[in-house]
């Protein structure tokens, strides 16, 4: 196994300066950078990690707190995140967390007593939990946040939810939806309530339309999707699009329609968002908002490690597929 001497020598440069390239520091040239990486790939150099932590005080680890009841949604993230982390020589450590209660610091304070990562970084609902936000601040723990809302120390990643929200709306009202049916997100929700709130925009702007819009609230699950469906093609004035503020309860929304009899987009058009892994594979593929979840991954390794001055802007996509369509010609539509 090649040891950094070698590469030392296969480089012409000093030990030291393969450590600092090892360990990114600043203030090394290009050309040095270079020529250290060529003999590292070409040596099959790895560096020794434990060395690597007396050296700089650090373990290389990076945690990924998250509490989030769809599955597709944290693993696009996941992923990104672990490329990104295996890119620059870190590893990830994943935690689910509890929204309230005394737990989510106990799991907070054990993680650090053990594995002392270098930094966390949450998503949504976490990126807004005050208390938890707080704790990481006492523990003088670097601290990176998606989508979070509320003002704090730690560096935060917006997303355009709202814009998201509001192209969901124009495209519902430009295919003839007079009666639309939303299924909001849960209230700790903030960065998905937003959503609601870019739609209502959409509704603003569309007021020489006579809309009639009904908001049932969901818990981000496919099982809240199908309950949430069920009361709002029960009315007596059932829509003939839903908006679900996520993948999960859009599809959720979509098997009560098949179970019921109905085609869709034929008698009901179907909106998620997210475009998780099974929003292209179900019948017919959903319209939903692609989020680049990966790179948004990626970029929170990167807020962390690079400490960037501004944070990255990502875009959202309206991705249509065949559950939406043309409002039917209903009395009364």
């Amino acid at each position: 196994m090649a040891s950094i001497r070698d590469v030392a020598a296969a480089a012409g440069v000093s030990i030291k300066t393969v450590s600092r390239v090892v360990n990114k520091a600043p203030n090394v040239s290009e050309d040095l950078r270079s020529r250290v990486s060529a003999a590292i790939e070409q040596l099959g150099y790895r560096p020794n990690q434990s060395a690597r932590r007396l050296a700089g005080g650090r373990s290389f680890m990076l945690a990924f707190l998250y509490n989030n009841p769809t599955p597709g949604y944290t693993a696009a993230l996941q992923i990104g995140a672990a490329n990104r982390c295996r890119e620059l020589g870190y590893h990830l450590v994943v935690e689910p967390m509890p929204l309230c209660g005394e737990e989510r610091f106990e799991i907070l304070e054990r993680l650090v007593a053990t594995l002392r990562p270098d930094g966390v970084f949450l998503a949504p609902p976490l990126s807004d939990d005050k208390a938890l936000l707080q704790r990481l601040s006492e523990l003088d723990l670097s601290c990176a946040r998606l989508a979070g809302s509320i003002v704090t120390e730690s560096f935060n990643i917006p997303t355009p939810e709202r814009a998201a929200g509001r192209m969901i709306a124009d495209h519902l009202i430009e295919l003839g939806h007079r009666r639309i049916g939303v299924i909001t997100p849960p209230a700790d929700h903030r960065a998905a309530l937003a959503r609601v709130e870019g739609f209502r925009d959409g509704l603003a702007a569309a007021s020489g339309s006579a809309l009639e819009v009904a908001f049932v609230s969901g818990r981000f699950d496919f099982p809240s999707g199908l309950q949430a469906a069920e009361e709002l093609l029960g009315s007596e004035a059932p829509p003939t699009a839903i908006f679900a503020t996520n993948d999960a309860m859009a599809l959720g929304a979509m098997t009560y329609a098949h179970r019921h009899g109905l085609k869709v987009p034929q008698d009901l058009s179907i909106v998620g968002f997210d475009d998780t892994w099974a929003s292209a594979t179900t019948w017919p593929p959903l319209t939903t908002v692609r989020q680049p979840l990966e790179e948004m991954g990626r970029a929170l390794v990167d807020a962390l490690v690079a400490e960037p001055d501004e944070a990255p802007v990502f875009r959202f996509e309206l991705v249509r597929r065949e559950s939406t369509g043309p409002a039917p010609h209903m009395a009364g539509s």
